[in-house]
């Protein structure tokens, strides 16, 4: 088990982004975690370091910033809801793929951490577009030379309590996730089992590369500490 490392999370202002870095913060694995942000996070911790840049498509700025990490944790992303085609590709896969270009150029045998979605599509040629998007942006995270690149696949994501980023949609039906967790508990998982699962995979390893719901929970009960 590889401990003391030094991570990279985008999407820090995000659920999802907030919920790996609040963990992160508190696993004793984790030895640094920078934040890249359009904005401030909010956070303050003697592991965290943070960079406010405005624009991920230009990211040379920031480079020389950039170097000496272990692993990425990208949780940035934006939902399809509204969006043609060709500007979710350019928010998605555009701009995973340029931020994971850089990083991998610059920090040897990084690995890379790709928050996706449950039913993207890796054949790239289905009807749903978010999920062809998606598949095309994992399939090209693949031709990197990254040393790992895991691709995770959460349906309903639990949120932490008491972080400030969740969603409005889980304050007000939030009461539905024990139904849904009880009727069909391989599309649930916590947020929590996210973040450990992303730290697992870095320190431990996984046989998959593509973690679906139930991988993601068999990799977070791995944890021995959190």
């Amino acid at each position: 088990m590889h401990t003391g490392i030094k991570v990279i999370i985008t999407g820090a202002t995000g659920m999802v982004g907030e919920g790996v870095l609040h963990v992160c913060l508190q696993h004793t694995a984790i030895a640094e975690v920078l934040v890249v942000n359009r904005k401030p996070c909010g956070y303050q911790h003697a592991k965290l370091k943070e960079i406010i840049h405005a624009d991920f498509y230009n990211l040379q700025p920031i480079a020389n910033q950039l170097t000496g990490y272990d692993a990425c944790f990208f949780c940035l992303g934006v939902s399809s809801v509204g969006l043609k085609e060709a500007a979710y590709f350019k928010l998605t896969h555009t701009l995973t793929l340029h931020v994971a270009t850089l990083l991998s150029n610059v920090n040897k045998n990084m690995q890379f951490c790709y928050v996706s979605g449950a039913h993207t599509d890796s054949s790239e040629k289905g009807n749903i577009m978010w999920a062809r998007v998606k598949g095309k942006t994992e399939n090209d995270l693949h031709q990197l030379p990254f040393s790992k690149v895991y691709n995770f696949r959460p349906a309903i994501i639990k949120p932490t309590p008491g972080l400030k980023n969740t969603l409005q949609l889980y304050k007000y039906f939030g009461w539905l996730l024990a139904p849904v967790q009880w009727a069909a508990p391989r599309y649930i998982c916590t947020l929590n089992e996210v973040a450990l699962a992303m730290i697992n995979a870095v320190t431990i390893g996984y046989s998959k590369d593509i973690l679906e719901v139930s991988n993601i929970q068999q990799l977070a009960a791995l944890s021995i500490t959190n």
